[in-house]
């Protein structure tokens, strides 16, 4: 009995845990991108700024976010890499940040971010192209 339940709590983990991967990194298919009605041109205009991070030194700087979803970003590791698409969305009030990079060694590699205000960094998801591998991320505000 005690090993079906460590079974099944096992079980149980691992499907959130995959339930809390999977579901962020699908969320891009549609919903409310752009959504400038329910997120304030305020609430854009923080997400601007250079962040760092901290894990390799890598920069994110953001800014320009416009209420269709637009959103300038700029990617340096130390030297900038181009960055082919960069857009945010609003997702249950809270903004995302979508940046696919496009470069020697960034064939198509993305972040897929969500702004996290009472920590005022962005927590979410890398996928390395390359290595075809997703790795947790933070950025971090620099002052």
């Amino acid at each position: 009995m005690k090993r079906l339940f460590a079974v099944l709590c096992i079980s149980v983990i691992v499907l959130v845990v995959l339930t809390g991967l999977i579901v962020p990194l699908t969320v891009w298919a549609g919903d409310e991108k752009g959504s400038a009605s329910k997120v304030a041109q305020a609430e854009l205009n923080r997400m601007a700024g250079k962040w760092l991070r901290p894990d390799g030194g890598y920069i994110l700087e953001l800014s320009d976010a416009k209420p269709d979803g637009k959103l300038k970003a700029a990617y340096f590791n130390p030297r900038p890499i181009h960055v082919a698409k960069a857009e945010w969305l609003s997702m249950a009030g809270r903004i995302q940040v979508f940046v696919e990079l496009r470069d020697v060694n960034y064939p198509g590699s993305t972040y897929t971010l969500i702004y996290d205000a009472a920590k005022d960094r962005f927590e979410g998801y890398y996928y390395q192209a390359v290595q075809k591998q997703t790795f947790n991320v933070v950025f971090e505000r620099t002052k």
